[in-house]
């Protein structure tokens, strides 16, 4: 059963006895494959450029599986100026493999890049997020996914992004020509890492937020994208986890996002670790946060993400 009190909260981890991490010990069998395709084939919308940083693309590592399995779209972080793609991309997409889940890598828009030397603010790597969920809902026949076990993982500013994919979502649009548009962007699990989520408050990573909304943004700006306030009941169920060290981006930004959820009945579950630096992606060698990717394992388990064996 999800945890959907505070007393989710795990402040102060026990002494662990593991020999090998939780989510090494159901590693899949079969052999995995990564392929890159271009995000937009006929051309982003407002792309400002044909370079590197005005094409996005989906890193798609694929696993065998006789049955159509899960899948999540991978949103790595670096405050909408870069995309950290080791510690917040490859690993988690050898992690999800290793869970027989299937996923794709986004790397959309930034500020940092593109656009002749502009780079691109929201709403482009919203769009680039919902649209990477509705490619690989559209293609899940393809694929071999399972387009009802679809979710979104992101870190840092990605995390940002992957609440802003779990609060505001395209509806399908069953009249378009475009084939991917006629699927929902509404991803169906929701797991935020140390993520940036209030804007203009005392613990807004203000870089994030200048990348994204610019210097004097609208106030109408600033209340659409603090997502703690874009929660409702149809949000996805939702995994947090963070580190109370965390001085880049305060843990207020996921305690609040964690409140709305459970104002708003959405299954949920909140991990808060005493030690650990902004960033640690899967956290292998610290103490205490070492042991999320295994609380993440069970929580997907639990929701039935995970195959059958």
């Amino acid at each position: 059963m999800i945890r959907r009190s505070l007393a989710s909260f795990v402040f102060l981890p026990l002494a662990i006895l593991i020999v090998l991490p939780a989510w090494a010990q159901d590693a899949n069998s079969g052999a995995a494959s990564r392929k890159t395709e271009l995000l937009w084939p006929g051309g982003a919308p407002g792309a400002g450029g044909e370079k590197d940083g005005d094409v996005p693309q989906l890193i798609i590592t694929q696993v065998a599986s006789e049955l159509p399995t899960a899948a999540v779209v991978i949103l790595p972080g670096g405050g909408y100026h870069g995309h950290a793609m080791g510690h917040e991309g490859y690993e988690f997409a050898d992690w999800f493999a290793a869970m027989g889940i299937q996923s794709a890598i986004c790397t959309y828009r930034l500020r940092g890049k593109g656009n002749n030397g502009k780079g691109y603010g929201h709403p482009r790597p919203m769009q680039d997020a919902q649209r990477a969920i509705q490619t690989l809902r559209a293609r899940a026949k393809e694929l071999n996914i399972d387009p009802e076990r679809l979710g979104v993982i992101g870190f840092s500013a990605g995390g940002h992004l992957c609440s802003t994919v779990s609060t505001h979502f395209l509806a399908a649009d069953s009249a378009s020509d475009d084939p991917i548009a006629r699927v929902s962007s509404r991803p169906d699990f929701s797991i935020l890492c140390y993520p940036v989520i209030a804007f203009d408050k005392p613990y807004t990573h203000r870089g994030s937020q200048q990348n994204l909304i610019g210097k004097n943004p609208d106030p109408e700006l600033i209340e659409e994208l603090s997502n703690e306030r874009r929660v409702t009941k149809d949000t996805p169920p939702t995994f947090i986890f963070h580190t109370a060290e965390d001085k880049v981006v305060p843990v207020e930004n996921s305690l609040h996002y964690y409140l709305a959820l459970q104002r708003n009945r959405v299954p949920s579950e909140f991990h808060v670790f005493p030690e650990g630096r902004h960033g640690v992606g899967l956290a292998r060698q610290l103490s205490g946060a070492s042991q999320w990717p295994g609380l993440c394992q069970n929580w997907l388990r639990r929701l039935g993400m995970l195959p059958k064996s």
